[in-house]
């Protein structure tokens, strides 16, 4: 169960990189660039992002997710999957459980408060999850972007201090479980896309039946070094 959630966290993670709704009301200043152009310019910078740092958190109670929080980096070196490592806090059989992971050369490693690392064999990661779904152009959160229908943008705001657009739509459950395994379900999503630099996503959620998943996602393309715990 442990080990199933530490993928889907990576999966949302990118997928993030993902997907959001917001109730908020439109900005309305007759001005604001169009949502779907925007997205077809995000899916294109996203096809070309190398690797990012992202904080998860889970609002509402979702069964199919035990995860509450996930902060971490990803990568598309090291493996066939990519790598990433970071913490994540989850419910575990009724308990808060903290600790950490990382996931390099198709292996994944997690340790829990006390002890050391333990190994899982690649083949059950590849079995469980593929991550390299995650910044795949194909499968990933490009692809989500480009998949968007009745897709418009709702205003601007700032988002941890960066401008941003906030686009609003919807996304299929075929789509959406490539990357969020689960998910039987059409989702409405939003995206906070900068409004310069290629307009790459800032902050995504995802929301579902009871409650919703926020991404944010920084230091795109910043160089990230990880390798498999001694």
């Amino acid at each position: 169960m442990m080990r199933r959630i530490l993928l889907v966290t990576l999966a949302l993670t990118a997928a993030v990189a993902t997907a959001c709704s917001s109730d908020d009301p439109p900005a309305g200043d007759g001005n604001l660039p169009d949502g779907t152009e925007l997205l077809r310019d995000a899916a294109a910078s996203m096809a070309d992002v190398g690797s990012a740092h992202f904080a998860l958190k889970v609002n509402g109670e979702l069964p199919e997710l035990s995860v509450k929080s996930a902060e971490g980096d990803l990568t598309r070196e090291g493996g066939s999957g990519g790598a990433a490592k970071g913490t994540v806090a989850m419910d575990l059989m009724g308990n808060l459980f903290e600790g950490e992971f990382v996931l390099v050369d198709d292996s994944l490693y997690i340790k829990g408060p006390t002890g050391d690392y333990q190994e899982l064999p690649a083949s059950m990661v590849r079995s469980l999850y593929d991550p390299a779904a995650i910044l795949d152009p194909e499968r990933g959160v490009a692809n989500v972007m480009e998949n968007v229908t009745d897709a418009r943008t709702e205003g601007s705001e700032d988002v941890a201090g960066v401008s941003t657009y906030r686009v609003v739509g919807r996304v299929t459950k075929d789509v959406v479980s490539s990357l969020v395994p689960g998910i039987d379900s059409d989702v409405d999503i939003t995206f906070w896309l900068r409004t310069d630099d290629g307009h790459q996503p800032v902050k995504a959620t995802v929301k579902v039946e009871q409650g919703s998943v926020d991404v944010v996602l920084s230091d795109i393309n910043k160089q990230v070094d990880i390798t498999a715990p001694q």
